[in-house]
């Protein structure tokens, strides 16, 4: 699955982890995506992609069960 939400583009990001000691290590910060069936607004297709939860709760997209 490749963690990209289909609405935002939401990808992983490369970011630092920080010691106490100052020595930063690089690491991936992955987006939280679920594949979902989902409605754009505005739309009558239903759609399966990675979603990001985000998209979800602003109401971009609503889920269909």
């Amino acid at each position: 699955m490749a963690n990209i939400c289909a609405i935002c583009n939401k990808k992983p990001q490369v970011v630092n982890n920080v010691s106490n000691a100052n020595n930063k290590t690089k690491r991936w910060v992955y987006p939280n995506v679920h594949v979902i069936r989902y409605i754009l607004k505005g739309q009558k297709s239903i759609k399966r992609g990675a979603i990001c939860t985000k998209c979800v709760k602003k109401g971009k997209v609503e889920k269909v069960i």
